[in-house]
């Protein structure tokens, strides 16, 4: 099997540093925040320019070049709502290290990423969802079939999409949640690769909770089968999480150092 894979989150357009450094196109702090990331174990960067109506091609090319140039061509995920951004990434994008992520796609307005993935040779976050949060599992699962269908239409290797679940926020969705981890294993019975955003499990939650709820949440959907998640790699807590669960799930061998590596 193979190890869990921690797509690193926090090259956001939501944080105000990160807002600015891509207006003002500053380095420093996009490459300070991925060499943490990638310190830390991230496989892939999340990078959000979000709507990015305005040059946002421009700005997605710039950020891609930069953080490659710099970080020895980690692989990334390309997320912003701009379809055409998305396409000017994948453009000036070096494979050396891995296919890019286009994040994402949906079962509604947003279906046509899948095709996007299809003809460019790269994977896709297919969201189960079209308009809003699905009512129930049964919901995702017919989004999970129409999208997986879509892309072996397109000539797709199934094994290039990580189909989201949605992970719903405790504080106040808390009947929710085990709904999640059945739709994880029910995609996982089908061969298929998942992921989603942890971080929203513990929205609005006490700064000090964040981290345990993030944590557990992740080790139950690991061992429901989840494959990967957009999450934060330098929280320590998580870190020991996904290790330990990859012990124990066999995904890489014991040592009484393994936290350590």
């Amino acid at each position: 099997m193979q190890k869990f894979m921690i797509i690193g989150e926090r090259i956001h357009c939501i944080s105000p540093v990160i807002r600015k450094a891509l207006e003002e196109r500053d380095p420093e702090p996009i490459l300070k925040r991925a060499k943490e990331q990638i310190a830390a174990g991230a496989a892939y960067l999340d990078v959000n320019i979000g709507p990015a109506e305005k040059d946002g091609e421009e700005i997605m090319q710039w950020v891609v070049q930069l953080i490659q140039s710099e970080c020895d061509n980690i692989p990334l995920a390309l997320d912003t709502a701009n379809k055409k951004a998305i396409e000017a990434g994948i453009k000036v994008y070096n494979r050396s290290k891995g296919k890019p992520i286009i994040n994402s796609a949906d079962a509604g307005d947003r279906i046509d990423n899948i095709n996007l993935a299809a003809a460019n040779d790269a994977m896709c976050i297919a969201l189960c969802a079209k308009e809003g949060i699905p009512r129930d599992n049964d919901e995702r699962m017919m989004y999970c079939q129409q999208m997986l269908e879509r892309a072996m239409e397109a000539g797709m290797d199934p094994e290039d999409l990580l189909f989201d679940p949605l992970f719903l926020v405790i504080k106040g969705m808390q009947e929710k949640q085990v709904e999640v981890l059945e739709a994880i294993k029910m995609m996982s019975e089908m061969g298929l690769k998942t992921t989603g955003g942890l971080s929203n499990v513990s929205n609005g939650a006490p700064k000090h909770l964040r981290p345990v709820l993030d944590a557990y949440t992740l080790a139950m959907a690991m061992m429901c089968g989840l494959t990967s998640a957009i999450a934060n790699p330098c929280d320590p807590k998580l870190q020991e999480a996904v290790k330990t669960c990859d012990i124990i799930l066999g995904n890489t061998l014991y040592a009484d150092s393994y936290l350590e590596l």
